[in-house]
């Protein structure tokens, strides 16, 4: 008499490398995912995927307002602003919206083996395509404001690539910790509220005192953003003490949070 097969998730594969491999053997589970996240998301939206273009305009048009005759910049304001705000709303939503899909996957986890790190991949898949609708108000306010496009735009998806290593890497970390300790999630969006502030995101870096502005080089957003806007607004590749600090945190951060979260993953069936 055959036996029936069935779903141990202390028996499942552990390990970095073969949970590239589940990856790989998932990718259609992954795609649904993915395409999931978006359905989710626009369902009951009026507006859709334009909503998309919208919220970074309308975030940009306050604080510009607030703000733009009290921080100078190199270049226009809104064009500043706004490319900030790009990379901070694909980090920031990316982790808040991934910690709560594990979570809530919770029950898929309980019934069959799915590799732990298919939410929080999934959710980055899906918000690396709002952080490219998010690029045409970018583009639209740049005309309009007559700001030049320099031939350095090349570099900006070098920059995304490193912007969503080191969120995935946090997207892991983070849902992990929210899967054994309840109080996480609240805790993570008031280090964000501070984390904002704390990033040159609506004002220069050079408004800072100088005795605090060492600080920056600590913060793994500061080199992330300015990869990202140096090719943007200046027309120059990023400095090598910006590439470096982001590449070090963005390689690092992956590689601790895929750890973390494939160490811990056959815990994760009794803890959701």
């Amino acid at each position: 008499m055959s036996s029936v097969p069935f779903y141990d998730s202390a028996g499942r594969r552990t390990g970095m490398v073969a949970e590239i491999r589940e990856l790989v053997r998932y990718r259609d589970l992954l795609t649904l995912l993915v395409s999931q996240i978006t359905k989710n998301r626009y369902k009951r939206s009026a507006l859709g995927v334009l909503w998309t273009l919208l919220n970074p305009l309308i975030s940009m048009a306050v604080l510009t307002i607030a703000f733009s005759t009290v921080f100078k910049t190199s270049a226009a304001y809104p064009v500043y602003l706004l490319s900030g705000l790009i990379c901070w709303n694909f980090f920031a939503q990316t982790t808040t919206y991934s910690m709560g899909s594990l979570l809530w996957g919770g029950a898929l986890i309980k019934r069959v083996y799915v590799p732990c790190t298919i939410f929080g991949l999934a959710a980055v898949i899906n918000n690396l395509t709002n952080l490219g609708f998010s690029m045409v108000p970018l583009v639209l306010i740049m005309i309009v404001l007559k700001q030049p496009f320099h031939a350095t735009w090349w570099f900006v998806p070098v920059a995304v690539v490193l912007l969503a290593a080191f969120t995935l890497g946090m997207t892991l970390l983070m849902s992990t910790l929210a899967v054994f300790f309840g109080d996480v999630v609240d805790m993570f969006q008031l280090i964000l509220q501070s984390w904002f502030f704390l990033t040159p995101v609506m004002y220069p870096p050079e408004v800072l005192p100088v005795r605090y502005q060492w600080l920056m080089v600590l913060n793994p957003m500061y080199h992330l953003v300015e990869l990202f806007r140096a090719p943007i607004i200046k027309g120059e590749l990023p400095t090598l003490h910006h590439l470096a600090w982001g590449a070090m945190f963005a390689g690092t951060t992956l590689l601790l949070g895929w750890f973390t979260i494939t160490r811990k993953a056959n815990e994760f069936a009794y803890r959701l």
